[in-house]
């Protein structure tokens, strides 16, 4: 069955910072958290590195990050995206233009892409990379 993820991770957040509106994202990685010590008192910690993912933006260090849904919005540019399941895990998305393939993306690195989220991730950087966004 293949990964079910549900927002770009840190490293992928990071270089969509650079590509897409701050506004396209649904979600923030975040270095703080609410949490209970057990002492029952619930208290702000932070971390390091950002590592919680949070509804809103906390701190100015927050870094912005995507769900499946808001990179299937910024895929819409294309004049048609199709999306289909290879085996249970790869991820096949085609872009389709004028009728015919024009660009595909079957691999990631020699392997199969691991979640349908990772696949958008690099069609939207494809995009970028070919000044289609």
């Amino acid at each position: 069955m293949a990964t079910i993820k549900a927002y770009t991770d840190l490293e992928q957040s990071k270089k969509l910072t650079e590509i897409l509106p701050l506004e396209s994202a649904d979600m923030w990685w975040s270095r703080c958290t609410i949490a209970d010590f057990g002492d029952g008192i619930l208290k702000i910690s932070y971390s390091v590195e950002p590592c919680n993912i949070s509804q809103f933006r906390n701190t100015n260090e927050d870094i912005p990050c995507w769900s499946l849904s808001a990179l299937s919005e910024i895929l819409k540019c294309c004049e048609r995206c199709e999306i289909t399941l290879r085996n249970d895990k790869q991820w096949n998305i085609f872009i389709v233009k004028d009728g015919n393939v024009f660009c595909s993306f079957e691999q990631r690195n020699g392997k199969g892409y691991g979640s349908q989220l990772d696949a958008y991730y690099d069609v939207v950087c494809w995009l970028k990379e070919h000044k289609f966004i």
